[in-house]
């Protein structure tokens, strides 16, 4: 079983930091899809863990934030906040 917010468990897993960025700068899900241009739901779907973006939205993504995409994305989980080990 996974623990919400957790992509499955497969090689096609890709992970995020999308719900980190938004909340660090109170950006809801509906601002960030009418900024991309795609459905607020969609944007739940990623955070999710349900739907992988394609490239061209994942780099929109980062470009958004102001970061790389490596800094959104990954393909393992990223480190709880504040896990040291």
């Amino acid at each position: 079983m996974r623990r919400a917010g957790q992509a499955p468990a497969d090689k096609e897993a890709v992970y995020n930091r999308i719900p980190v960025l938004r909340a660090e700068r109170g950006v809801s899900r509906r601002d960030l899809a009418a900024a991309l241009g795609v459905h607020y739901q969609t944007i739940g779907y990623l955070e999710r863990g349900e739907y992988s973006p394609s490239l061209h939205l994942a780099l929109r993504i980062a470009d958004y934030f102001e970061v790389p995409v490596e800094v959104v994305f990954s393909l393992k989980p990223f480190p709880r906040i504040g896990d040291t080990s």
